[in-house]
C-alpha cells in the first residue's frame, strides 16, 4: 500500500491531503485526510483572485496545512512513500509555491516526486466517488478557469473533445455577479438567488460554435463519421452570454433607473444560470452520443451548482446513463483529487526529476512527461526535520471526504 501526501496550490486554495492506494486502482484508494485553507475572504474585496496576494498567502499557509493533513491522517513524515503536487495549469506564482515545497520535501525525505495535472485531478475525483465509473466515459470539467470536455476511452487516458473559446463557465458566473452588484465568488451567490426565480423569464442566447477558432488551440478528437467543422464543433463560448446580460441590464436601467426588485434579480439569475447549464449539458450529452459512452462525469467547481446537478441527473435518468458528480468537498479545488491523480501516475510509473518546474499552461497530455523510474540516487537525501511553523487561522476546512458521489 502506497501512502501519498498531495499538495495543491494552483489558484487561491492552499490544500494538502493524505491518501493510500495500490496498483489495483481506484477501488483501493482511500483518503485519510483533506485540508483546505481558502483565500475567498482575502480576494472578495477585489472582486476576483489577485495572483500576487494568492502566492503570498500560500507561503503563509502551506506548512501548517500540510502538517494538519498529516496529523488528521494519522501518519508521520517518515510514513510517506511519495509526494504528489500540482504542476499546472494555474497561476504561475501559486504553482511555484507548491512545486518548490514538494520538491524540497521529496529531497529531504528521499521520496519520489509525482507531477499531477490539475484537470486530471478533477477527473480522478470522480473515481474517488465511484471507483467503477463505467468506461468509456465522457467527462465535463467546468470551473472558474476551465471548461473542457474529455473522452475517457480507458482509465488514465484523457482525450480533449471540446473547450471554451473565451470565458470559462465559472468565470461567466463571476462576471455576471459583478454586473448585478453581487459578491465574489459569483457562482454560489447566483445559485442561491436563482432558486427563487423563473429560469424562463428571459431568453438569453446560447452560443453554438460552427467555425474554426482564430486562435490555435490544443488538438481535439472526434469520432469517425462526424465532421470537424460546422455541426461537428463541440466547443463552448460564454462571453456573448455575459454581454447579453449586460445589455439587458442597460436597457432595463434606461427604462427604469430605480432599484431592482428581489424577484426581478432572481429571474435574471435563474435565466442566466439556465442558459449556462443548457450550453454545458447539450454539448456534454451530444459527446456521450457521438462516442457511445457508457458513463458521464461532471467535475470542477461549477459541478457544485445545485441546478446543474439536478438537470444532469434528470437527463441521465431519461437516457439510462449513469451520471457521476463528486461530493461538494471534492468539487472545488482540493488536494484529495491530486492524491488520486498522483496514485494513478505512480501506478503508471510516472515520477519527476527535481528540476520539475511549474507550468501555468500545461497541456494535459504533457503532465509528468513519459513514464520513468528515478535514476540511482535521484531524490535521495538524509532525513531532516520536517517543515513547520505554518499558522493557519479561521479559513481551514479539514475533512475526511465521504466517498459517495451524487
Amino acid at each position: 500500500m502506497t501512502t501519498v501526501l498531495a499538495i495543491e496550490t494552483s489558484c487561491d486554495e492552499t490544500a494538502a491531503a493524505v491518501a493510500t492506494g495500490d496498483e489495483t486502482g481506484p477501488g483501493s484508494w482511500a483518503i485519510r485526510s483533506s485540508v483546505i485553507a481558502s483565500q475567498v475572504d482575502i480576494h472578495r474585496e477585489w472582486g476576483g483572485v489577485v495572483p500576487e496576494l494568492a502566492s503570498r498567502q500560500h507561503l503563509r499557509d502551506l506548512c501548517g496545512v500540510a502538517e494538519r493533513a498529516l496529523g488528521d491522517g494519522g501518519v508521520d513524515w517518515g510514513d510517506l512513500d511519495a509526494i504528489a503536487v500540482t504542476q499546472g495549469p494555474g497561476l504561475v506564482g501559486s504553482l511555484l509555491v507548491g512545486v518548490a515545497f514538494a520538491k524540497s520535501l521529496a529531497l529531504a525525505l528521499g521520496r519520489p516526486l509525482v507531477p499531477v495535472h490539475h484537470l486530471a485531478g478533477h477527473i480522478e475525483s470522480l473515481f474517488l466517488c465511484r471507483p467503477d465509473l463505467p468506461l468509456p466515459a465522457v467527462v465535463l470539467v467546468v470551473s472558474g478557469g476551465h471548461t473542457n470536455l474529455y473522452h475517457l476511452p480507458e482509465a488514465g487516458r484523457y482525450e480533449l473533445v471540446g473547450r471554451t473559446r473565451d470565458d470559462a463557465a465559472g468565470e461567466a458566473f463571476d462576471k455576471v455577479a459583478k454586473l448585478l452588484g453581487l459578491t465574489y465568488p459569483g457562482g454560489p451567490v447566483i445559485d442561491r438567488i436563482a432558486r427563487g426565480g423563473d429560469e424562463r423569464a428571459i431568453r438569453f442566447p446560447v452560443a453554438r460554435m460552427t467555425h474554426d477558432d482564430r486562435v490555435a488551440g490544443p488538438a481535439t478528437v472526434n469520432p469517425p463519421g462526424f465532421p470537424r467543422r460546422g455541426d461537428g464543433r463541440m466547443d463552448f463560448s460564454f462571453s456573448g452570454l455575459k454581454t447579453a446580460v449586460a445589455r439587458h441590464l442597460q436597457r432595463r436601467r434606461a427604462e427604469d433607473p430605480g432599484p431592482m426588485s428581489e424577484s426581478e434579480l432572481a429571474d435574471i439569475c435563474a435565466s442566466f444560470q439556465r442558459a449556462v447549464i443548457d450550453a454545458l449539458l447539450d454539448r456534454t450529452f451530444e459527446a456521450v452520443r457521438r462516442f457511445g459512452a457508457s458513463g458521464l462525469g461532471i467535475a470542477g467547481g461549477v459541478s457544485a451548482n445545485s441546478r446543474l446537478r439536478e438537470l444532469a441527473g434528470e437527463r441521465g435518468e431519461k437516457k439510462g446513463l449513469p451520471v457521476v458528480l463528486p461530493t461538494l468537498h471534492l468539487s472545488t479545488d482540493n488536494a484529495a483529487m491530486i492524491a488520486a491523480a498522483g496514485l494513478r501516475q505512480i501506478s503508471a510509473g510516472v515520477t519527476a526529476r527535481l528540476d520539475l518546474n511549474a507550468d501555468p499552461a500545461l497541456p494535459l497530455a504533457a503532465a509528468g512527461g513519459t513514464p520513468r523510474r528515478p535514476a540511482s540516487g535521484e531524490g535521495a537525501g538524509g532525513s531532516c526535520a520536517p517543515p513547520g511553523g505554518g499558522v493557519v487561522t479561521g479559513r481551514v476546512t479539514t475533512t475526511r471526504p465521504d466517498p459517495g458521489g451524487a
